[in-house]
């Protein structure tokens, strides 16, 4: 539905040639210098172009259309040399505040794709074996175990309407992103969106209420491990729409969510990493690098994870090795987040070597010891580690980081893996080509407009930095300051092709441009 659009609107964009469409007769304002606009305004000093003609056939549509992409393909490479676009570094820190490292006294991480990065392999089998578990124990049709997982479904920050099964990209401002709803694996027109929610794109802030994402009606999916979760719960709804069974859609999106935290929870993820941590843990060598280094340089580091000490102990001897406490002031498993850093009742509990739970008070947090919940109010009051000198890196942006940041004043670090696959389409020649006609076509596998998507506005609220793995820090010196690339203004550069000083609004040729070089 999107590639249609796209494509109708570029017919409409393109077969006007530049000179006196419709739009460009009534919505332009007045250039200064230029007079105002209308057919045939130009600028001073630029070469005039004979007006397009529109193509008669498909034949003719075709090769006008390619003719005007490469047309604007050449303007592109004359205007931004293409050495430009190879500038942007996969291993690089992108922050969205400034921050000095040599202000930072302690670092904090999460474990789960914070220093344990797994494999693509893991998602498969959550995804087989909670679809199973709906299949065995939650009596769902056998037809659903011919659903396989599909790794380019879906990505992270999709949100999910449960009353009406749809699962779609909503903007910063609560608008719906037009192409990219789909019910179960089938795309749904943007009519039916827009009928669907009272004639409207917007959804209704008290639908999406709730910081972590979880309005009483729209879920959010932030996490990585959410991945297997969305692809399921749409194959799910696509064979019972496929079968016309009736279902409720809240019990289905419930048993789904359900059959995915079995997998958790039943610690069966655990065994299969345990098991085979070389297939599954990715660059360990690199995460000891990392925690060596900070020591090193005198720096104090903690760890707050919601995983088990035997599954975290496990993992850190295979990465680190056995005297892998020794690098962590504070060591806190199950920590229950995200309700760890909202909720003051929980205490902390001492673990002893083998795991079991200890009944003493505790009245400090000892090097070398692992604790288990408790909350961030105790956390800090025991520490002291407050403010911009604390840095804390996660993957989860709400759970893990916004929160920290805005309510608690710690610096935050988003690992982000995809952000080095986005970075790499950046910097290939084929980037117009994604950015236009693929994921228009695909629908939720990238970015679908040039509006913020709520994802990212929480990225930017947080004022973090971005990096696709921890081993960036490696980098980087410790006393590196980071400095944001400022926002532009809408009035700044760089400019929409219709704000440039042409005269009109209209999509000008290479000899319109020529003034602008």
């Amino acid at each position: 539905m999107a590639g249609a659009g796209l494509r109708a609107a570029a017919r409409r964009w393109l077969l006007c040639g530049g000179h006196g469409g419709p739009r460009a007769a009534s919505s332009s304002p007045s250039c200064p210098g230029c007079g105002p606009p209308g057919p045939g305004a130009h600028c001073p000093g630029a070469p005039r172009s004979a007006p397009a003609q529109a193509p008669t056939s498909g034949a003719d549509l075709s090769a006008h259309l390619w003719a005007r992409y490469q047309d604007m393909r050449r303007l592109v490479h004359d205007l931004l040399p293409p050495e430009v676009c190879s500038l942007l570094n996969p291993a690089a820190i992108y922050a969205n505040n400034e921050i000095s490292l040599r202000d930072v006294e302690v670092y904090g991480f999460d474990y789960d794709y914070t220093l344990a990065q797994y494999a693509d392999a893991l998602h498969p089998e959550i995804f087989s074996t909670a679809r199973d578990i709906l299949i065995e124990h939650y009596k769902y049709p056998e037809g659903i175990r011919k659903y396989d997982y599909n790794p380019s479904f879906a990505i992270r920050g999709l949100h999910y309407d449960i009353q009406k099964s749809l699962l779609m990209k909503i903007d910063a401002f609560h608008y719906v992103q037009l192409g990219t709803a789909y019910r179960g694996l089938q795309p749904v027109p943007d009519e039916e969106v827009i009928e669907l929610y009272g004639g409207t794109q917007h959804i209704p802030l008290y639908q999406m209420s709730g910081f972590y994402g979880k309005g009483p009606s729209i879920k959010q999916f932030m996490d990585i491990f959410s991945l297997p979760e969305m692809a399921l719960l749409s194959c799910v709804v696509d064979y019972f729409l496929g079968h016309s069974l009736e279902f409720d859609q809240a019990h289905l999106y419930k048993d789904v969510t359900d059959a995915i935290r079995d997998v958790h929870v039943k610690g069966l993820m655990y065994q299969w990493i345990e098991q085979d941590m070389e297939k599954y843990i990715l660059r360990g060598d690199e995460t000891f690098a990392v925690l060596s280094r900070l020591v090193a340089h005198g720096k104090q580091l903690f760890l707050i994870t919601n995983s088990p000490f035997s599954f975290v102990d496990k993992g850190m001897r295979h990465m680190v090795g056995p005297d892998w406490r020794q690098l962590f002031d504070v060591v806190i498993v199950q920590a229950d987040k995200p309700s760890f850093f909202t909720d003051r009742r929980k205490p902390f509990r001492k673990l002893d070597e083998k795991g079991s739970l200890q009944w003493d008070r505790i009245t400090r947090l000892e090097k070398g010891k692992i604790y288990r919940q408790g909350n961030l109010f105790d956390f800090l009051r025991l520490t002291e580690w407050r403010g911009p000198r604390v840095l804390y890196f996660g993957d989860h942006l709400y759970s893990d980081l916004a929160d920290l940041m805005l309510r608690h004043g710690w610096r935050t670090g988003a690992i982000i893996p995809e952000l080095e696959r986005e970075i790499r389409i950046i910097n290939t020649e084929q980037y117009m080509h994604s950015l236009t006609w693929q994921q228009a076509l695909t629908g939720l596998l990238e970015r679908m407009q040039t509006y913020q998507d709520a994802e990212s506005r929480q990225v930017l609220a947080a004022w973090m930095k971005e990096r696709q793995e921890l081993s960036c820090l490696l980098n980087y010196r410790v006393d590196f300051t980071f400095y944001p690339r400022r926002t532009p203004l809408q009035h700044e550069a760089p400019l929409w092709m219709d704000q440039l000083c042409t005269g009109c609004m209209k999509t000008p040729f290479l000899g319109d441009m020529a003034h602008i070089r």
